[in-house]
């Protein structure tokens, strides 16, 4: 091989080189959120039920997050992993709230903390406040090839009262769907719909404290 020819082969060599060093672009994480709310299959059964005030959903800092969440169940169930490249459009704590005032306005006037006065001034009597606490929200794989959507709730019903709040029930509910697959998107179904499972519970509980 001449020296002009090989001089050519290490130059383009070092040019490949030089390529494969370069930073590549972020990959950009896949948005997903919780879906279109289901459609009522018939219209309510109670129309009659008293507005209810819905408070914030809290969270601990695990779940406060817009990272999709999965355990291992199988080898480390302690330990709450993210995907790297999905994540949720808006914290979990957001879209799980969301779906519940869909559901539950199906029933009956739902309204906000802050929107609670007006509606107290409007009835002449204070609205009771529904207080949640979402305690799990992530993909549990217990093999490889199988894993379920898991929610977790507790639920806190109050009278509000000029002495202030006095709690009238309490309930928690527990909630898992099987995922269709292995991976993000079948977790991001599976937790659509045991968010939903979990709302309709709250609902019928609801129903029976008025």
């Amino acid at each position: 091989m001449s020296n002009r020819r090989h001089f050519a082969l290490s130059m383009a060599a070092a040019a490949l080189a030089g390529c494969s060093a370069l930073p590549q672009r972020p990959v950009r994480p896949i948005q997903y959120d919780l879906g279109p709310s289901p459609a009522p299959l018939q219209a309510p059964l109670h129309p009659g039920l008293p507005p209810l005030v819905l408070g914030d959903l809290e969270s601990s800092n695990a779940f406060d997050t817009s990272s999709l969440l999965f355990r291992l169940g199988y080898a480390d169930p302690n330990q709450l992993q993210p995907y790297a490249h999905a994540r949720w459009s808006a914290p979990a704590p957001q879209l799980v709230r969301q779906r519940l005032r869909e559901r539950l306005a199906r029933d009956r006037i739902v309204v906000d903390l802050a929107d609670s006065a007006v509606l107290a001034r409007n009835l002449g009597v204070m609205p009771r406040i529904l207080r949640m606490q979402l305690e799990e929200f992530s993909q549990w794989f217990d093999a490889p090839e199988r894993s379920w959507g898991v929610v977790r709730l507790s639920a806190t019903l109050t009278d509000n009262t000029p002495a202030g709040e006095v709690v009238r029930a309490q309930r928690a509910v527990a909630v898992r769907r099987p995922a269709p697959t292995a991976d993000a998107p079948g977790g991001v179904r599976a937790l659509s719909a045991a968010t939903d499972a979990a709302a309709d519970d709250i609902a019928r509980w609801l129903q029976q404290q008025s």
